[in-house]
């Protein structure tokens, strides 16, 4: 394992938090809230985006056009399965969502939501810089590297682990301030 896979393995957990945080949804309609959506169809469990154009023709509206009208039935079955608080419905061949306005209580849960994955992707960047720490004490007393190089490298490790959790604090600020932008 090289030396530099702890900075790979805190841009996963980043990626990972971008990822959680584009799930959950703002007042305004916005395709990706969809992409974790699966539908029954053609005998497997496919995406939503494999079998219908999802597209938001204005702020408070999603429209899905599938691909096989014949699949209307199956992605309106998947929106309600997903639980995502919405009602889809078909006008004649096309499937919308009106996105509804969040109460303000319903966007201080998805705040406090936001909050506590931020602090796991936290945790989850401390995790990795314990590791590499560890790892770094174990060459120290395998005489293996200096006390000097060992304390350079958790400097720079420390640092790494700074920045991170900084990008960390500003994804969940944008995200709050989306939340509370009406």
């Amino acid at each position: 394992m090289s030396k530099e896979s702890y900075k790979d393995r805190m841009e996963k957990a980043i990626s990972s938090l971008q990822n959680d945080l584009k799930g959950i949804r703002t007042g305004r309609a916005n395709a990706s809230i969809l992409d974790g959506v699966k539908v029954e169809a053609y005998g497997s469990n496919m995406p939503l985006k494999q079998v219908g154009n999802v597209s938001t023709p204005d702020s408070r509206t999603i429209m899905i056009q599938p691909f096989d009208k014949g699949l209307v039935s199956d992605i309106e079955k998947a929106i309600l399965k997903a639980d995502l608080g919405f009602n889809p419905f078909n006008d004649g061949g096309n499937i919308r969502i009106v996105v509804p306005e969040l109460t303000k209580e319903r966007r201080e849960e998805l705040k406090k939501g936001v909050r506590h994955r931020g602090e796991e992707a936290k945790i989850a960047v401390r995790n990795i810089r314990r590791d590499e720490n560890d790892k770094i004490k174990k060459e120290l007393k395998d005489k293996t590297i200096t006390e000097d190089e060992s304390k350079s490298q958790e400097k720079r490790i420390q640092n790494e682990t700074d920045a991170y959790i900084k990008k960390i604090d500003e994804m969940i600020n944008t995200k709050e301030k989306e939340l509370d932008t009406i």
